[in-house]
């Protein structure tokens, strides 16, 4: 029996959609991933097994075939454990239940219980423009995917009770995002404040500016004269994100791996200042990110 999953796939920072489908035919037994997988996508074979055996289900033992179209599209991350998973259930027969509007996201462990997974706000936003919904991803993320508004994001603690919820044994509860998700944060520590800064008034007015209307600065001069002080005094001038921007940093950060589970927003501009040669460069550019060379 053929089975169909949605899943997604991050290119650069924006999600694609990922079609899993998945046979399971009489044969030896087997199971075979196609459509341009990687290593990490290879091993989910062994995550799969044991995770539906652990999760009190039946790994069939038959020839699977599992293809992830578009064929063309490298697929990169363990992010297929859970479409996969379920895809191998639908196929078995052992769940019975239409997801042709639903999107599946999540690592599993061999025990089935889902771990943190990368570049979850990337592919729930994809979610929301091709109007799939509701979308399953690990409890972890779900305030990361709730960031996106119009779709129902459930948070899955395992596989075991993601298949009691589609077997209608019990349900679980779409996740509600806090009121204040978007509120902006106190103000905090930046490290150098601008203001305790003596002197160097015509360098101090150009920051300003340029922090304002979101222009690029270079800062010249022998070593000593103060350029690194004032780039690592800009954050403290720096003006709140706007949403968009906001979920811009955000993107970036849940794609590379450095959003930590508890903070799924970032509202607070990132600032990086390597310097060089006595050479100062600062930009705000058309993104969020703030530099200095």
């Amino acid at each position: 029996m053929l089975a169909k999953v949605n899943s997604a796939a991050v290119v650069g920072l924006d999600g694609q959609l990922v079609e899993v489908e998945v046979d399971v035919t009489s044969g030896l037994p087997s199971m075979t991933i196609v459509g341009l997988p990687d290593t990490a996508v290879q091993e989910s074979r062994e995550r799969v097994r044991s995770a539906i055996r652990n999760a009190g289900c039946t790994f069939p033992g038959k020839r699977i075939t599992v293809n992830l179209a578009p064929a063309d599209l490298k697929k990169a991350g363990p992010a297929y454990d859970l479409p996969i998973a379920v895809g191998v259930l639908l196929s078995s027969e052992q769940v019975a239940v239409d997801l042709s509007g639903a999107l599946f996201l999540g690592e599993l462990s061999l025990d089935g219980s889902l771990r943190h997974t990368h570049g979850v706000l990337s592919m729930a936003s994809m979610a929301s423009e091709k109007g799939l919904s509701p979308v399953f991803v690990p409890a972890v993320d779900a305030k990361e995917a709730a960031l996106i508004l119009g779709i129902r994001v459930i948070p899955v603690e395992s596989l075991m009770q993601l298949v009691a919820h589609l077997r209608g044994d019990m349900s679980i509860p779409d996740y509600v995002p806090e009121k204040d998700s978007w509120k902006a944060p106190e103000m905090v520590n930046m490290g150098i404040d601008m203001a305790h800064i003596k002197g160097q008034e015509h360098a101090k007015r150009a920051m300003e500016v340029a922090a304002a209307g979101g222009h690029n600065l270079v800062m010249s001069g022998p070593p000593g004269g103060g350029k690194t002080l004032l780039a690592r005094s800009l954050p403290s001038i720096l003006p709140w994100m706007s949403a968009d921007e906001s979920l811009e940093a955000t993107k970036i950060y849940s794609v590379s791996g450095l959003l930590p589970p508890d903070t799924p927003l970032i509202t607070q501009r990132p600032f990086r200042a390597p310097p060089l040669y006595g050479l100062t460069y600062w930009t705000r550019g058309r993104g969020p990110l703030a530099q200095t060379w």
